[in-house]
């Protein structure tokens, strides 16, 4: 996917989350190890990239999501994280989404000139049930980001946000199930749930896909595909957009850019039934979805 940047793959399981990871599945089928450590090579500087005219491959306004088959706040990646760090400092044009199940060593790896937060850095937490939620919100609320964001995927319990959306500093909610091997059921009544409080508080909400199994009014769903489970969060019609997050965006003199010049996010027909485009990047032509007809 284009809006995906791994400057580094494979993790440690550090949580219930984990016990049965994506990563580790899809790894396992290429005969490879997730637990293995590595450093990228064709995609580390992928967001500093150019063409053969000289221009960024990631243009201005794109959101690129961070180590999405690692964390960007693994210890044993210490080693790579300055040059990425700087990376960022460098594309101020660009939004990037951190995810990390490992708050508590976010502030000891945050750049020496980081101060109050970077204006296009959006930091979220993986919250996958209350107890994770009730460890790593506090966390989250306490360190020095403009833009907050929770991520209770895979969804596998219950969970409540009210106390932390009523700080006002949370701006995106996103929740879904779990896939692949040992996937364990979410149950609709927890997403309506999670809905409600980001309503009340006018977050935005987006419930990107069900998982393998779904419980829905007293009856569990099996869902193998995901595209089906995509189109059914979908249909489902509980996502909402809420508050708008304004990301202040500037050009390599540090003078903001003009919304007329940012990235328009593409969508064809299918994406209307994506779980994901509310927050999603659009789609980059790349033809796979044809193929996967």
């Amino acid at each position: 996917m284009h809006d995906i940047w791994n400057p580094w793959h494979g993790c440690v399981k550090c949580s219930e989350g984990c016990e049965h990871c994506y990563m580790y599945f899809l790894d396992k089928i290429r005969e490879q190890n997730g637990a293995d450590i590595y450093k990228t090579k064709s995609g580390f500087r992928k967001p500093i990239q150019r063409d053969r005219k000289g221009n960024y491959k990631i243009r201005s306004g794109e959101m690129l999501r961070v180590c999405m088959t690692s964390d960007f706040f693994l210890e044993e990646a210490d080693v790579w994280r300055d040059e990425a760090w700087s990376m960022i400092r460098q594309r101020r044009d660009v939004i990037f989404f951190l995810l990390t199940k490992r708050p508590q060593r976010v502030k000891d790896c945050l750049p020496k000139d980081w101060g109050n937060g970077w204006d296009h850095v959006f930091f979220n937490v993986t919250c996958e049930n209350q107890r994770r939620a009730d460890e790593r919100i506090p966390i989250l609320l306490e360190l020095p980001f403009k833009h907050k964001g929770i991520m209770c995927a895979p969804f596998i319990g219950r969970v409540s946000i009210r106390p932390y959306l009523a700080t006002g500093q949370i701006e995106q909610v996103k929740c879904g199930g779990e896939n692949y091997d040992g996937a364990r059921p979410c149950d609709y009544e927890w997403v309506k749930l999670l809905r409600q409080e980001c309503l009340d508080y006018g977050v935005t909400f987006c419930f990107i896909e069900t998982g393998t199994q779904f419980k829905k009014d007293g009856k569990t769903y099996f869902l193998k595909d995901k595209r089906l489970q995509s189109e059914m969060a979908c249909k489902s019609g509980v996502s909402f957009k809420g508050k708008p997050m304004d990301f202040l965006l500037v050009d390599d003199w540090g003078y903001p850019i003009p919304k007329e010049q940012l990235y328009i996010p593409y969508f064809r027909e299918r994406c209307d039934l994506c779980g994901s485009k509310l927050i999603c990047n659009g789609c980059s032509g790349c033809g796979k979805c044809e193929q996967n007809d």
